[in-house]
């Protein structure tokens, strides 16, 4: 059980965080292999907004949370930290697969150059040639939703799903840097007030007008889809339509014990240096998630993840 009498909700989330785990896989299946839904699957493709470099001064970020003020989280939630971030810039939107196109056909995603040499390594052993969800054919790049493939160039204005390496080199290759989970933090959940808030909008319990979450959408939407959950600096989408990748390594908060007794390694196995933060949350991301001490954890090189990246200059 976990302490606290949180065994159930212990139970509930972990059940939501493989659901969305599952359409990983799912979603790498052909589309002849799945059966579609009963109500009419829904796609949304015009462009809304250019992105804009947003600067955020220095100022301080939470992580983490006081126990007591939470009905239930995980054991990596706990205990706070206030940290003082450094002023950065930050994209006021995530990279699009137009983008990162560009970045496919400029030849750098198969130049070294950009690439940390751990990244490089994998890149070659896997023979990775493009994001995992774009399919190449003779007659150019398509991607592949979860029940429907369309042409890559339709889909432009969606948010790119990467792994961190390949973030890493898109940002290297622009001369910019992915944002630290300390920054995310402060560009999510603080504004020029400097009052923390519970979400990127405010206060308010998240609705569908804030954001491409909680089944909002089976795919992601054009990026600044949703203005109305755009953060009090002026980002856009830092919870929703992909999770957000942070280039911090996923390590214990001070104060971090493992204090669900029928799980005490859920969060300490991941220790190990090769895991990173991941922030946010996907369509597929069930909304009791969202709350900003949540912190999702991947390897540098696992490919599947329903999630984007921005980049951020110091």
């Amino acid at each position: 059980m976990a302490q606290g009498g949180r065994g159930l909700q212990m139970i509930l989330e972990h059940e939501f965080m493989h659901q969305e785990t599952l359409l990983y896989m799912m979603q790498r299946l052909s589309v002849r292999q799945k059966i579609r839904p009963r109500t009419p699957v829904k796609y949304f493709f015009q462009p809304l907004r250019v992105s804009d470099a947003v600067r955020i001064p220095k100022g301080r970020a939470r992580l983490g949370a006081c126990f007591d003020e939470l009905s239930f989280g995980w054991d990596n939630e706990f205990d706070q930290i206030v940290v003082e971030v450094p002023s950065f810039t930050i994209d006021s939107l995530p990279v699009t697969n137009g983008q990162f196109n560009e970045f496919v056909r400029s030849g750098a995603y198969d130049d070294p150059r950009y690439w940390r040499p751990e990244d490089w390594r994998w890149k070659k052993l896997e023979n990775k040639r493009h994001p995992t969800s774009w399919v190449a054919q003779p007659d150019g790049w398509f991607y592949r939703t979860m029940f429907d493939v369309f042409p890559l160039a339709q889909v432009a204005r969606w948010p790119v799903y990467v792994s961190l390496a390949e973030a890493r080199a898109y940002a290297a290759w622009r001369g910019k840097r992915l944002p630290t989970e300390a920054e995310y933090q402060r560009a999510a959940f603080y504004g020029p007030d400097e009052r923390e808030t519970q979400y990127p909008w405010g206060d308010d319990a998240p609705a569908r007008q804030h954001g491409n979450f909680d089944f909002t959408s089976w795919s992601p939407t054009p990026v600044g889809s949703s203005p109305a959950g755009a953060s009090r600096w002026g980002v856009h989408e830092l919870v929703g339509n992909g999770w957000e990748l942070t280039d911090s390594v996923f390590a214990p908060l001070p104060g971090f014990k493992p204090y669900m007794t029928s799980y005490p390694d859920y969060s300490q196995d991941f220790f190990d240096g090769k895991h990173f933060v991941v922030k946010g949350a996907s369509w597929a991301t069930d909304a009791g998630l969202l709350r900003p001490s949540f912190r999702n954890w991947y390897q540098a090189h696992y490919p599947y993840v329903f999630a984007k990246f921005r980049c951020v200059s110091d």
